[in-house]
């Protein structure tokens, strides 16, 4: 049996760098040699024992991973006889492997299928130099985007399905609260998709000033009172920028107060789009009368469906930059150290990546 180099996790703060075998794959999966996977949230929440894993006990051992890219080294014989892939067929992985069997998945809401496989969660992931994928959930990449980029498809995929709720009309002010890797995606799409101001709001200058180069037009710090864009009052603040409260809002961020403050900086028959995750006992206190009188439209954005051909489109085109979003590669044998780096150090940093070659 052929062999591959693994990052095991077994337990929090155990992960182990180990040799174990190739995987086999069944007629409806292509096996897929891993080049480029993100380290992702969920990822450091996992190894640092904050949430439970996706399997039957919430425990390892795994190989963690889910946002990756690749290359089609052997094709299952159904994908075969359709003629989709063949041997050395660039592709991005969809992690999320819907039963497309259930009430949900024939209504298209794939995000809430009660029965997926997710790689990286529940099965088997992409910390490896192989990993196996249903045939439905692996997809080609144009040969304008790397592979670096392409491991990002996947959050860029999330982002994608979140501003698509906020339904942006053309020439809408946007505030995106929240700067990592997914608010810095959303800047992007805001511009992409009409919006004529994009208010970026986060907690540190090092997000803010990339915000500004990927198309942000205003800035507001909300934490570093030295700041130049520092505000105390984001309600006033916004209010002088676009002359009244904004008609839409997306919140990347799990912060509670930026949860909260959503609601106080946008105006009647506004949308606010929820996207961060906060703690199971986190509530959101919504003035209702007010919200009724007002027709405020609240919404709550999970995972991506329908939206993976847009995706490819976007970075294809240009309009969606992810290189600067990457700022630390680790190699498999360091992807440990890349875990905690991403949670531990005070360096600035937005997303840090595995790269396999």
């Amino acid at each position: 049996m052929a062999k591959m180099k693994v990052q095991n996790f077994y337990e929090p703060l155990v992960m182990k760098y180990e040799e174990h075998d190739i995987p086999e794959i069944a007629d409806n999966e292509v096996l897929v040699k891993i080049k480029a996977v993100g380290i992702c949230g969920s990822d450091v929440s996992y190894y640092y024992g904050h949430s439970p894993l996706g399997t039957a006990n919430g425990k390892g051992p795994l190989y963690l991973g889910h946002e990756a890219s690749g290359v089609i080294t052997k094709v299952g014989k159904i994908p075969a006889g359709f003629g989709l892939f063949k041997e050395g067929d660039r592709i991005a992985i969809n992690p999320v492997q819907q039963c497309n069997a259930c009430p949900a998945c024939m209504r298209g809401e794939f995000n809430v299928c009660n029965h997926c496989e997710v790689i990286g969660v529940s099965v088997n992931g992409c910390f490896a130099e192989y990993v196996k994928v249903k045939f439905t959930h692996a997809y080609k990449i144009p040969d304008e985007v790397s592979f670096e980029s392409a491991a990002l498809a996947e959050p860029l995929a999330c982002s994608t399905h979140g501003v698509k709720l906020l339904n942006i009309q053309l020439g809408q002010a946007v505030a995106v609260y929240g700067l990592g890797s997914i608010g810095l995606m959303m800047v992007q799409l805001a511009r992409a998709s009409g919006a004529g101001k994009v208010i970026a709001m986060g907690a540190h200058d090092f997000g803010l000033e990339k915000a500004k180069k990927l198309g942000a037009t205003h800035l507001i710090n909300t934490r570093e009172k030295d700041s130049p864009y520092y505000t105390e009052n984001t309600e006033k603040k916004i209010t002088e920028i676009n002359g009244e409260r904004l008609p839409r809002c997306i919140v990347a961020t799990s912060n509670m107060t930026a949860l909260q403050d959503a609601i106080k900086i946008t105006g009647p028959c506004s949308t606010v789009v929820y996207f961060g995750l906060p703690g199971p006992q986190d509530e959101l206190k919504v003035p209702v009368l007010d919200a009724i009188q007002s027709e405020r439209t609240l919404k709550f954005s999970w995972l991506a469906p329908l939206v993976w051909d847009n995706v490819f489109a976007a970075v294809a085109s240009g309009q969606v930059k992810l290189d600067s979003i990457i700022t630390h590669k680790f190699s498999l044998e360091d992807a440990e150290k890349g875990v905690k780096f991403m949670k531990e150090s005070k360096e600035n940093k937005v997303k840090g990546i595995l790269v396999l070659d």
